[in-house]
C-alpha cells in the first residue's frame, strides 16, 4: 500500500512545480498568442483567460508575421545572427577543448598559477572589460565586420575548465597507447580525445550558440552598418520603429525565441551531462 505521507509529499511538490513552470512559461504563451492575433484584439483581452489564446479566425494567425516580413528584412537579420552564433560555436568548441586539453593532458613551469588566474576570470563581470575588448577590437582594424562579433566571444574560462575537467576523467592510458602507436599529439586530441568529449562539446556549443544569439550589447557596439545587426540589435530597430504594431513586436520575438528552443531541445541530454562533468569531473 502506498506511503499516505509520501503520496502527499509527491502531490504537493507536483503541484508547487507545475505552478512555478506555469509562472515562468505565461509570458512566453501571451508573446506567442499575441503574434497570432490583430493589434486591437491584445488591449481588448487583456484582463481575461482570451489574453492567452490566439485568434479565433486562423486566417488572421499570420498577418502580423506577413506585415512584419514585408516592412523589415527580417530574413537578412535572422542569416546574420546564424552566422555569428554558428561562428562563435564553433570557435568556442575549438579553441576552449584546445585549452582544456592542454591543461588536463600536459605539464608546464607555472600551469597551476596561470589555471588558478583563469579561474579567478569567472568572477570578473564581463560588462567591467568591454571597453578593452573595444580598444583591441578597434586596434586590429575590425570595427563593423562579422568577426568583430565572433571573436572576442571565442574564449571563455567556464569552457575551458569544463573541457579540462572532463578530459581529467580520461585515463592517461588511452593517450600512452595512442602515442605507443605511433599517433602525433594533434591527432590524438582531435580523433581520441574529442570524439569522447561530445557531451562537453555538445554543453560548450549550446551555451556558446545561445549566448552569441541573445547577445544585444557587444554587436550594438562593434557594428555600425544597420545591414550587419543581429536580429536581437533589428529587434530594439523595429520596435522603435514607427508605426509600432504590438503584434508584430511579438512576431519578432517569437522568431527570435524559436531557434534557443529548437537547441535546447536537441541538446539537451548533453547539456545536463555536460553540466555535471564540469560540476565534478566524473563522465
Amino acid at each position: 500500500m502506498r506511503n499516505p505521507r509520501k503520496f502527499a509529499y509527491t502531490i504537493i511538490t507536483t503541484i508547487l512545480i507545475t505552478l512555478i513552470a506555469l509562472l515562468f512559461l505565461f509570458p512566453l504563451v501571451w508573446m506567442i498568442a499575441s503574434s497570432l492575433k490583430p493589434e486591437a484584439q491584445i488591449y481588448n483581452n487583456m484582463d481575461n483567460i482570451k489574453a492567452f489564446l490566439p485568434s479565433f479566425h486562423i486566417n488572421q494567425w499570420g498577418t502580423a508575421y506577413q506585415s512584419l516580413l514585408a516592412r523589415f528584412n527580417i530574413l537578412g537579420f535572422i542569416i546574420n545572427s546564424l552566422i555569428y552564433a554558428f561562428g562563435v560555436t564553433a570557435g568556442s568548441i575549438i579553441v576552449n577543448s584546445l585549452a582544456g586539453y592542454g591543461f588536463s593532458k600536459f605539464t608546464f613551469k607555472g600551469q597551476k598559477f596561470v589555471f588558478g588566474l583563469l579561474i579567478a576570470t569567472l568572477v570578473i563581470p564581463g560588462e567591467t572589460i568591454i571597453i578593452q575588448k573595444f580598444q583591441i577590437v578597434k586596434l586590429l582594424g575590425i570595427i563593423n565586420t562579422p568577426w568583430a562579433v565572433i571573436f572576442p566571444s571565442i574564449a571563455a574560462p567556464f569552457y575551458i575548465y569544463m573541457f579540462k575537467n572532463f578530459f581529467d576523467a580520461i585515463s592517461s592510458d588511452v593517450i600512452e597507447s595512442a602515442e605507443m602507436e605511433g599517433a602525433g599529439t594533434f591527432t590524438i586530441y582531435w580523433k581520441i580525445m574529442m570524439p569522447m568529449a561530445k557531451p562537453a562539446m555538445a554543453t560548450v556549443g549550446t551555451l556558446s550558440f545561445i549566448g552569441s544569439w541573445n547577445d544585444y550589447i557587444w554587436p550594438l557596439m562593434v557594428l555600425t552598418d544597420s545591414n550587419k545587426f543581429p536580429l536581437q540589435v533589428a529587434i530594439t530597430n523595429i520596435n522603435s520603429t514607427a508605426p509600432v504594431y504590438m503584434n508584430q513586436v511579438m512576431a519578432i520575438l517569437t522568431i527570435s525565441t524559436i531557434p534557443l528552443i529548437i537547441v535546447y531541445l536537441f541538446f539537451q541530454r548533453y547539456l545536463v551531462q555536460g553540466l555535471g562533468v564540469a560540476g565534478n569531473g566524473d563522465k
